[in-house]
């Protein structure tokens, strides 16, 4: 068998999707193409403990973080939006092998991988930094002033929307303290240029490109038929208030409140952290654009 290129990085993390059927012999493959690029293999903590692989040492993901100087990620966008959120304060780069349907971020193939991953590992690849959403969740005290209830990072989107069961809810927008408008809809999405593919396209929002320094703010099956989405600079602060509507909820990304009251008050701005994505030598964003969304079916 032919040796593979060294590794220019020296600890490598491996982290997976634990929950998928079958997984377990696809991160064995991955840790051994790690291992004979020279580099030093270790085991997300929940992941080797969920798969019961004891070849390699695990590590939390706040020790992959110190000790660590690249990770790959076997699972769809969402596994790697997760990990990516806790990694991006440690400025560790991220390989993403697809093991789901879409794939925006996780775009190195399972069948591609024991070609391209060492070759990436040797520093064959095309790197992007792409800008984190930071918010927080404000609630009025009594007398004056706010509490911060639930603080938090997204890397696609902040979504504020209505109950399950309930109607429509209000919703008062600011940027940088000056009113934008008041939306009566379902909700209103901020998201990042990663995110414009995902639940804001759904909702009729623009595709961005990963490097501009924009957020887009879509609203959700809007009452009013004249508000649109609305590209803004990432510099600002947006805030979104909750002027009516019962139990209304807020996400950044997968992670939720629920039970908002009126008055919250649901806080956007650009992190200081951004997530570092290591691809293939080659790749290109609109190359993914076309491939994910099937720009190019029909053509010969």
């Amino acid at each position: 068998m032919s040796s593979l290129p060294t590794s220019r990085f020296r600890h490598a993390a491996l982290i997976g999707k634990y929950q998928a059927r079958g997984i377990r012999p696809v991160l064995e493959d991955v840790a051994h193409i790690l291992a004979r690029t020279g580099v030093e293999v270790w085991l997300e903590q929940e992941t080797a403990l969920n798969t019961g692989m004891t070849d390699y040492p695990s590590l939390a993901i706040k020790e992959i973080g110190k000790q660590c100087d690249v990770a790959v990620v076997l699972g769809g966008d969402g596994t790697m939006l997760a990990i990516a959120r806790e990694l991006a304060p440690f400025n560790i780069p991220l390989i993403g092998i697809n093991q789901g349907r879409l794939g925006f971020i996780t775009d190195l193939q399972h069948k591609d991988m024991a070609t391209a991953l060492p070759l990436m590992l040797a520093g064959q690849y095309e790197e992007e930094r792409r800008a984190m959403l930071e918010g927080a969740v404000l609630r009025p005290m009594r007398g004056a002033g706010f509490e911060t209830i639930y603080e938090g990072y997204a890397i696609n989107e902040v979504v504020v929307s209505r109950g399950a069961t309930a109607s429509m809810v209000e919703l008062r927008a600011e940027i940088d303290g000056q009113f934008v408008a008041n939306y009566r809809a379902d909700g209103l999405i901020v998201a990042s240029p990663t995110g414009s593919t995902a639940y804001a396209l759904s909702a009729g929002g623009p595709i961005m490109h990963p490097g501009l320094g924009g957020w887009v703010m879509v609203p959700i099956a809007s009452h009013t038929l004249s508000n649109r989405p609305l590209v803004v600079s990432d510099s600002v602060t947006i805030t979104i208030e909750i002027v009516a509507g019962r139990d209304a909820s807020m996400n950044f990304d997968m992670q939720s409140l629920a039970s908002l009251l009126h008055g919250d008050r649901v806080t956007v701005r650009q992190s200081a952290h951004k997530v570092r994505f290591l691809h293939p030598k080659g790749w290109n964003y609109y190359a993914t654009l076309r491939r994910k969304l099937r720009w190019n079916e029909g053509v010969s």
